[in-house]
């Protein structure tokens, strides 16, 4: 199943856009294309902030980076049904 990383912060809007987005395309996907969301705040982790600082929420898919900022709902679909 693919894995979808959700980078964000405690406290971040655009990372609960996001989360509410992906969480919307994987029930409409769950036949097509299902995938897994695992969210991890950055906050306290020296490594991931100086990594993502000011870009989250950040997406990856299958451990590739795929966007920041925003998810866009189609060019999501269109990455996750070209892994299938």
């Amino acid at each position: 199943m693919t894995k979808v990383v959700l980078y964000s912060r405690s406290g971040c809007h655009l990372c609960d856009i996001a989360l509410e987005t992906l969480e919307k395309l994987q029930s409409e996907l769950s036949q097509e294309a299902p995938f897994e969301i695992e969210v991890l705040l950055i906050d306290g982790n020296p490594d991931l902030e100086k990594r993502f600082g000011e870009q989250v929420p950040v997406t990856y898919i299958d451990g590739s980076p795929h966007d920041f900022w925003r998810v866009e709902p189609d060019r999501f679909k269109k990455a996750l049904l070209q892994r299938r």
